[in-house]
Formats: C-alpha cells, structure tokens, sequence
C-alpha cells in the first residue's frame, strides 16, 4: 500500500521530468520544427514532412467535398475533390446534393458508336466522412488554387475549334459564373491531361499549343505522366479546386440533344458580359504585343501604327481546301467586297489562313468587324475578334445545311452571326435559335453556291445601318 508521503513524492517526480522534457523541447524547438516535428506530434504519430509540403490534416474529415459554382453537365467545379490511386472522391455526407457520376465523367475510352462510356467506382466515387478515412487516410496532399482536368482521351482534343471552342470556352464560361468575394476570378493554377501524351492533345496546324502558353503564360500543362506519377506515390490528394471537364457527360445534357455540341450544356450558364475577355486579351497582348482598340463604327483606333479609319472585312477563302465555294461564286463573292471597299463602307481582307504566320492571322483577326468564310476550322478565329454592337460572322452553308458550332462561339463572344445558303440568311435573337442539325449531300463539298452581291448588301447593312439587337 503506497503512503501518502510516497504518493506525493511519486507526483513530484513525474512534474520534475514533464519540466524538464518542456525546457528540452523549447530548446530544441528550432531543430524539430525543421526536422517537421511538432510539440503535439511527438508520440502522437509519425513525424510528417515540414509546413510547406501542403499536407491536409483529415483526421476530422470536416472538409466535405462542394460545389461552388454551376451544376453544369460536363463542367462541373469542386472543392476539396479528393484522388487516390487515379479515382476521384467526393466526400460527403450528402450524396443526394451532387449531380449523377455520369454528369460528371465518363469511363475514360474514344466516343465511338456503341462505346460504354459509363463512368464507374473506378472513375469516381462519392464516400460519407466515415468511409473517407479508410479508403483515403488521415492526411492528405494539397494541390492548391484551380486545377482544371481534361479527363477526356485525345480524340477530339487535337483540333483547333474542339479545343478552343468547346474545352476551354466552355470552361471559362462555367468557371466565370462562380460567386466571389471581390475581383476577379485567378488564372487557373494547372490544365491536367491525364489520358493524353505530352504531343496527343496538340493539333495538327501547330495552333493549340503555342495560344494556351500566350493565354495562360504561368500556368502548368500536365499530361498523362503527371498523373501517372501521381499514382505511383500511392497518397491521398485534395484539390482545393477544381474542374472536372468531360465530352461525354457534357453529351448527356438535354441541351446537346438540341445542338449537338460539347458546349451545349453550358449554354444556359448566366456567364458575366464579355467573360472571354480574360482569355482573350493576355493571349494577343502576349503574341502582338498590342491589342487592337475599336471604336464603335468598327475602325481600328489604337495601336497607332494599325489605325484605320473604316471597319475591317475579313474573308477566310477555303479555295485551297475540300470544303469550299463554287470557283465563279468565290470570285463573284470578292468582287462585291471590293466593290464595298472602293465606296468607302469597309477595308477588305480576303485570306487563306493556311499560308499565313500564326502572328499575322492573330492579328487580322484582332482587328476584324466583321468575318465570313465556308463553314470550317478558320472560323474559330472568331474567339479573337473584338467583341462590339456591330461584331458580325457570316457562315456559309450548303443550301439547308446547318451545324451549330461557329454560332456557339458567336453568342458567347457577342457577335452577331448570320447563316448563309446562297442569297438567303438566318439570324436568331438571344434565346431563339435554328432548329436542328442538317448534313445534306454536298455540305462538305466543293460546290457550295453563295450570292456575293446579297452578302455585300447584308455587310453594308451591319456597318452602316442601325444595330440589330
């Protein structure tokens, strides 16, 4: 039996030693804290790594997975969205608060007839906090600011308008309607590829590549090795935010059975005026070193050196290609422009793009009013045109052909778009649009008949007569 006076004692020595072991540790603080250690980790688990290895604690699992923006198919944004061993997990506690895992991603293999493109556990998962920790541990890798993942394969990447037109236009336009405190929204942090190579997301023409370094000039492109590596470490990550960005859930929208497009479920996104502009004016900044100013009849009013005192036709020839006009058409249609030009309503530029310096494309396009061309790939130079109350496309068509993709790009950058077959036109106000899409024999051939003079009188229209809203 322990006396009083040995109990006493006993708790004298333990205060003794816990003294001396705190006086030990502020001594030594110094060289745990660089070593990683903490006053509260010491015997309470395994040293981890310094501060800045941007490690999240879990151990409470308070960090549920959100959406903060739009619920939009395709596009959607989270934060805190959890990975390990190349599967994404949404940790929550409400699953019923998220859209379906087939809104989201697919199974990550080429949109081909018959595909099963349903995503599975092996794509995404949503777990409660409580499944959280076994599956994802106690600690986590921070990937910190936007992160926006392609989890496409290449297959529609490498080429100029799917990848301008439909990913990144899409994105910004989902990412832009994100609430926030004040200011705008970051630059993305990192683009994350993870089922295409270092070269399988490029197009052919050379174009992609070198526009998203001039768009996003301290933001990181990762490929399918990043991710790899990322499984190899067999860790835990949280991504503080990010989109996930998929073709075929984006086809699974209502709003693609009307248009047919990726971009479609986007459309009805209420995305802030002119959002494009953080895209497109650092990306002509940094490839002219200018960006061309308008005034609100058209004319080129600054840089000095690229002043015009009338607006800018652009006509993107195809003469060259397989999709094209008529021979007599094409030249009746640039005779009616010159005409145009020679009474004063407009400077005429007609182009083949293909034999044109990436440079010198960017900036006929940064300087253009109004562009026309046959439906094809030039026409995604219009995300460069300034936007203004007189910004015109002309598309030319197959006479009852009809495909939604440079329209697309025209409502969003605030253009005016016109379809054209031959000498009649079709414009559509906000919230009406063409019904339905039509591949009639011919629609990529080499006789697609147009009427220069009914284009020349509807350019007229556009530049000097009143604006049609």
């Amino acid at each position: 039996m322990v006396s009083p006076r040995q109990g006493l004692q006993t708790l004298l020595a333990f205060a003794l030693v816990a003294g001396a072991l705190n006086l030990l540790y502020i001594y030594l603080e110094p060289t745990a804290q660089a070593l990683g250690f903490s006053k509260n980790s010491i015997g309470a688990h395994e040293a981890g790594p310094p501060d800045e290895s941007h490690q999240a604690d879990l151990k409470e699992w308070s960090n549920e997975t959100t959406i903060p923006g739009p619920r939009t198919h395709g596009f959607t944004i989270f934060d805190q969205l959890y990975l390990r061993g190349g599967v994404f997990y949404v940790v929550t506690s409400e699953p019923t608060n998220f859209p379906p895992r087939g809104h989201i991603l697919s199974r990550p293999i080429d949109r081909t007839q018959g595909a099963d493109t349903e995503p599975t556990d092996a794509d995404l998962r949503f777990v409660s906090p409580a499944e959280a920790w076994p599956i994802l541990g106690d600690r986590a890798i921070l990937v910190e600011e936007m992160s926006m993942i392609m989890q496409d394969t290449p297959q529609f990447m490498h080429h100029y308008y799917h990848w301008w037109g439909e990913i990144i236009l899409g994105a910004y336009r989902v990412y832009s309607a994100v609430p926030t405190t004040g200011g705008p929204l970051p630059s993305p942090a990192r683009f994350i590829l993870p089922h295409s190579g270092d070269l399988e997301w490029k197009d052919r023409a050379g174009v992609d590549g070198p526009l998203m370094r001039a768009a996003f000039p301290s933001t990181a492109i990762e490929t399918s090795s990043y991710w790899g590596d990322l499984q190899q470490l067999n860790q835990t990550f949280v991504f503080q935010r990010a989109m996930i960005i998929n073709r075929s859930a984006a086809h699974r929208s209502p709003l693609a059975n009307m248009w047919y497009k990726m971009i479609s479920s986007t459309m009805n996104v209420t995305a802030p005026d002119r959002f494009w502009e953080a895209v497109r004016k650092p990306m002509l900044e940094n490839v002219l070193g200018y960006i061309p100013l308008l005034n609100d009849h058209g004319a080129v009013v600054s840089p000095p050196q690229l002043v015009s005192d009338k607006p800018i036709v652009t006509y993107i020839s195809r003469q060259g290609g397989g999709r094209r006009l008529r021979d007599e058409d094409h030249q009746a249609l640039v005779a009616a422009l010159e005409d145009l030009e020679a009474e004063g309503v407009c400077e005429v530029h007609v182009v083949r793009m293909e034999l044109m310096t990436l440079k010198q494309q960017l900036d006929m396009a940064s300087r253009s009013t109004i562009m026309l061309g046959v439906h094809g790939n030039g026409l995604t130079h219009t995300i460069w045109m300034p936007p203004s109350p007189r910004s015109t496309v002309f598309e030319i068509f197959i006479p009852e052909g009809y495909l939604f993709d440079y329209e697309m790009l025209a409502r969003n950058m605030g253009h005016r778009h016109y379809a054209v077959w031959n000498d009649t036109f079709a414009t559509y106000p906000k919230g009406a649009y063409h019904k339905g899409v039509k591949y009639p024999e011919g629609f990529h051939g080499n006789q697609i008949p147009v009427f220069g003079p009914a284009i020349a009188l509807r350019i007229r229209e556009r530049l000097v007569g009143p604006i049609v809203k």
